[in-house]
């Protein structure tokens, strides 16, 4: 098949609808989803050799319904139920049906564990194996394995079946998806978070899924926009890094090595969604990160219009995070002190105390108000209080330019 993607590319692709099929076939997802991945290993190492076949999709649908009848032989207590599935024949033509929105539901359950949820999107959607995702997650294979396990026989213990949730739960669930989505991209963009060279890249992966999931739900203005938001995002990575390693802020890269195509992909998602439909907090984020993107440099960002939106955010969705981006807004517009005052008001959330980014921001805006000592404390806190090394080394060069004078 000649012109055909990568096969680990259109085993990823192809693995969630098998899945759904399978599952929804015989009813078992746990079971469903181990037979899967047999069939996903027996698929690379035999494509390799024999080529992928014409029927990709069915032959990884019949190869994991008979892993899935092999361990049923294995229990004579279901051996009447083997029988039956075992009389079942998937025909070349496989199914019209796409299960990825089902199985994306299914795998963001609220009653799992946010950790359970990244790695069973990641395996049952994604299509990874349990060593790539410990290996992006910086986790022995045994722990995720285990971490996987469990979240599977909690779906089994709970009844949960495959299929989509009823109507008036469907809303919430899908807020369940995009936040796991989007751990899921900010795990990878994280700078020092990513294990580089194994083979993973959380980013892509994410922006992977919720392309099909904006291809599964074409009319919803919140994916549209988390996928918008990944875009504009991601397109800056180029930049975001010195040859050294050292982190470039953004007003302070070159926006001529950003990804033009995201920045015009995730502009263009942008613009078609925002307006036409009630604006959510992707939307919104994702226009302020499309306001950043448009601008030729930093000196030119309209930051006006960034306080607007980060001041209708607040109301969508409020928050001290988005509060402290809103004060680096004021601070641009009004000035240093006004966006200190604007921070003030969050500086006893207790909720800002997981963060360094608060200490970041303080440092930042002291700086910027001429604050040289004070701004020096607060970077020397937040090298403390983050452990990412990229990060701690940008934040000490700071600290030490100020120490220096």
């Amino acid at each position: 098949m000649t012109g055909e993607p990568s096969i680990e590319g259109l085993l990823r692709e192809l693995a969630p609808q098998a899945l759904g099929i399978v599952a929804r076939k015989y009813g078992q997802f746990h079971a469903a989803e181990d037979a899967m991945q047999e069939a996903l290993i027996a698929a690379a190492a035999q494509w390799r050799d024999d080529g992928i076949p014409d029927h990709a999709l069915s032959w990884l649908v019949n190869v994991a319904s008979r892993r899935l009848i092999d361990g049923w032989r294995n229990e004579n207590s279901r051996r009447r139920r083997e029988e039956k599935a075992a009389s079942l024949e998937v025909t070349a033509a496989g199914t019209d049906d796409d299960d990825s929105l089902t199985l994306l539901f299914l795998c963001c359950h609220p009653s799992l564990s946010v950790a359970s949820q990244l790695a069973l999107t990641l395996r049952a959607v994604g299509g990874l194996t349990s060593a790539e995702i410990a290996n992006a997650f910086l986790v022995p294979e045994r722990t995720m394995v285990q971490r996987i396990t469990r979240a599977k026989q909690q779906i089994r213990a709970s009844g949960l079946r495959f299929e989509m949730p009823p109507d008036a739960e469907r809303g919430e669930r899908l807020v369940v998806v995009l936040q796991v989505l989007y751990l899921i991209f900010n795990e990878g963009y994280t700078p020092g978070s990513r294990s580089s060279g194994l083979g993973t890249d959380l980013t892509a992966e994410a922006i992977r899924l919720s392309r099909m999931l904006q291809a599964l739900l074409p009319k919803d203005g919140e994916v549209a926009g988390l996928l918008a938001l990944m875009l504009l995002t991601d397109a800056r990575r180029p930049a975001r890094e010195s040859s050294d390693g050292m982190l470039v802020p953004l007003a302070e890269q070159d926006r001529t090595v950003w990804n033009a195509d995201f920045v015009r992909e995730g502009i263009a998602l942008i613009t078609r969604t925002l307006g036409s439909v009630p604006a959510g907090p992707y939307q919104l984020q994702a226009a302020i990160a499309a306001v950043h993107d448009e601008a030729t440099s930093a000196d030119a960002t309209d930051w006006p219009q960034i306080l607007a939106l980060y001041s209708v955010l607040e109301r969508v969705s409020p928050s001290p995070v988005v509060t402290l981006n809103r004060a680096v807004a004021v601070a641009m517009v009004h000035g240093a002190k006004a966006g200190l005052a604007v921070l003030g008001t969050i500086a006893d959330d207790p909720r800002m105390t997981q963060t360094h980014r608060l200490d970041v921001v303080r440092g930042h805006l002291l700086e910027l108000a001429g604050d040289r000592v004070g701004a020096q404390e607060s970077y020397e806190r937040a090298i403390r209080g983050t452990a990412s090394v990229a990060e701690q080394r940008y934040l000490s060069l700071k600290a030490a330019r100020l120490r220096s004078g």
